[in-house]
């Protein structure tokens, strides 16, 4: 959860109000760690949400959550924020795309696909020529090393208010063994 809310600092300090914005989370929506907690928090803030990426990496019934679906990159163009998802190999225990090659080829954020109004975003780490070609990772649409200015920022934030914050005016019950 702390990955949104850096990433909705991150929005607020580049763009103001997310009113409206339209944001596309596109990749590994099913293995990801961030992207349910952003869709709540995006939309929260009134973003309106697509997720994007091949049929075997979004999670089936996502659309309960308010969001829309899409399963390629063909109206991508429309969003304000593209907000790129890694593979995460690591979690899979089975082939969830024929190749990285072919899912490059279909879902790789790129200077051909990354209009110059968009902001790029990422929660790191970045699988170069994967998800994001490097020419968009360096590029000035990218806030990546944003996001993780203000995760230092914000965690501390989080971190303050769980050990230092506001007491409770009474302490919590004790749990019963009984």
């Amino acid at each position: 959860p702390t990955q949104a809310l850096l990433d909705v600092h991150t929005l607020r300090s580049r763009m103001g109000s997310l009113d409206d914005l339209d944001i596309w989370i596109v990749g590994d929506v099913l293995h990801s760690r961030v992207a349910r907690s952003n869709i709540q928090a995006f939309q929260k803030m009134g973003a309106h949400v697509t997720v994007a990426g091949p049929p075997t990496l979004i999670p089936r019934g996502i659309e309960a959550m308010g969001c829309t679906v899409r399963h390629t990159l063909d109206d991508l163009g429309s969003a304000d924020v593209v907000y790129a998802l890694r593979m995460q190999h690591e979690r899979m225990s089975q082939s969830w795309v024929p190749s990285l090659r072919e899912y490059a080829a279909e879902y790789q954020v790129n200077g051909r696909r990354l209009g110059p109004r968009q902001i790029l975003m990422h929660p790191g780490p970045v699988n170069r020529g994967v998800e994001l070609s490097g020419e968009v990772v360096d590029s000035p649409q990218a806030v990546i090393l944003n996001q993780v200015e203000a995760g230092v920022v914000v965690r501390m934030a989080v971190l303050y208010e769980v050990l230092a914050g506001a007491r409770a005016e009474e302490p919590a019950p004790e749990p019963s063994l009984a």
